[in-house]
């Protein structure tokens, strides 16, 4: 079902999937802790179950939430928060293995999207990946996005975005792992 901006959050995303626009590409995600939705991402998209997955938050709190209660969050980095950078933290128990990929360790973003901010606002945290099938380039266009209508239960029609994907950054080995727009000095 495809959903505007008017009716995007009169939806139930419990068991569901949903196709949205982020600041960087469209995301395909789900709420963290359906399991099963989990597994149909990495179906669709045909990702190798070696390869995790990240959560998206809405806020601080929300991040705090998700990764280990004795992180330290470095304000030198979360100052770029809402924004285009991906932080990898130790998880907290709460994450599954199947999203990380059996690492103790999960990448977590607050993105500076009004509609993925009000998503996640709702529905708490979701895990999200990019929405293209592994090793193509990620989806900016919407008209692309439709060709993954039958595999999901809702897309939101955001337009055309114009961006990168995100910094990714280690704050557990202190290294920038993807080189996006933000650019991490230690």
């Amino acid at each position: 079902m495809i959903l505007n901006t008017d009716n995007y959050l009169d939806i139930n995303l419990k068991g569901k999937i949903i196709i949205f626009p982020t600041d960087t590409v469209y995301g395909i995600g789900c709420v963290y802790d359906d399991l099963e939705a989990v597994k149909r991402i990495y179906e669709i998209k045909q990702r190798d179950y070696s390869k995790p997955m990240a959560i998206l938050c809405s806020n601080l709190e929300m991040v705090k939430s998700v990764i280990d209660k004795d992180t330290i969050l470095d304000e030198n980095l979360t100052k770029h928060w809402p924004g285009k950078l991906t932080l990898i933290f130790k998880k907290n128990k709460s994450i599954s293995d199947s999203i990380t990929a059996n690492k103790g360790s999960v990448g977590v973003r607050i993105p500076n999207h009004e509609i993925s901010l009000r998503l996640l606002k709702k529905f708490g945290p979701m895990v999200v990946t990019s929405l293209n099938l592994s090793s193509e380039p990620a989806i900016l266009k919407f008209k692309d996005v439709l060709k993954y209508e039958s595999q999901v239960d809702y897309i939101v029609d955001g337009g055309d975005l114009n961006s990168e994907a995100s910094t990714v950054y280690d704050t557990i080995n202190k290294i920038t792992l993807r080189q996006g727009d933000i650019i991490i000095k230690q």
